[in-house]
């Protein structure tokens, strides 16, 4: 491999990856996205944007059906953990991220709080780049635990019972867990 390509997969240089229009359209066409909540008005896939003016880690994003496809950069932690927190308030956001399953930000906000993860077969070819992604990625969709009991769709099949859903969430700690016991706080919840 050559020393360019190589560098490009292990530096930050690039922090942004313009979602491919029919990736997009494709989530849009399920979710139908009101708030792009990192954005540039150049890429913007919604009317209704933040842009790093505004500063979508500043906002509230006020229950709308937000789409993120965060800088990649050193940042990325702090706008996966605002899309968890927003989630908590009852808004919906389907992130668009690198599947770096091995970085701490992975296992403090994927894993135990995303309602679903959709590993993306191959490599996205980005809108605003010749070749694909340096790269695999992944959709990740944080929800309320109030949207929890509504069946997750999958190229237009319900899946009941999905097991990315997980049937306990702590009353403390609020993560996520399949025991009756949550792991975190050692406290016993009582099923959904």
């Amino acid at each position: 491999m050559n020393k360019n390509k190589l560098a490009v997969m292990f530096t930050s240089n690039n922090h942004e990856w313009e979602t491919p229009k029919e990736l997009f359209e494709k989530l849009d066409s399920e979710f139908h996205f009101s708030l792009d909540v990192c954005a540039t008005a150049q890429n913007t896939k919604c009317t209704k944007f933040f842009n790093k003016k505004t500063d979508g880690l500043k906002q509230d994003w006020n229950k709308n059906t937000c789409f993120m496809n965060p800088p990649y950069g050193r940042i990325i932690k702090e706008w996966i953990k605002k899309a968890h927190e927003e989630s908590l308030k009852g808004t919906i956001v389907v992130c668009l991220l690198p599947a770096r399953t091995d970085t701490s930000w992975w296992h403090e906000y994927i894993i135990p709080f995303a309602k679903e993860i959709r590993f993306i077969k191959g490599r996205i070819k980005f809108s605003n780049n010749k070749c694909g992604a340096p790269f695999p990625s992944a959709i990740i969709i944080f929800q309320s635990p109030e949207h929890e009991d509504k069946p997750v769709e999958i190229y237009g099949k319900p899946i009941h019972g999905s097991p990315q859903v997980s049937r306990f969430i702590c009353k403390f700690c609020k993560r996520k867990y399949n025991e009756k016991e949550c792991p975190n706080c050692a406290v016993l919840n009582e099923v959904k």
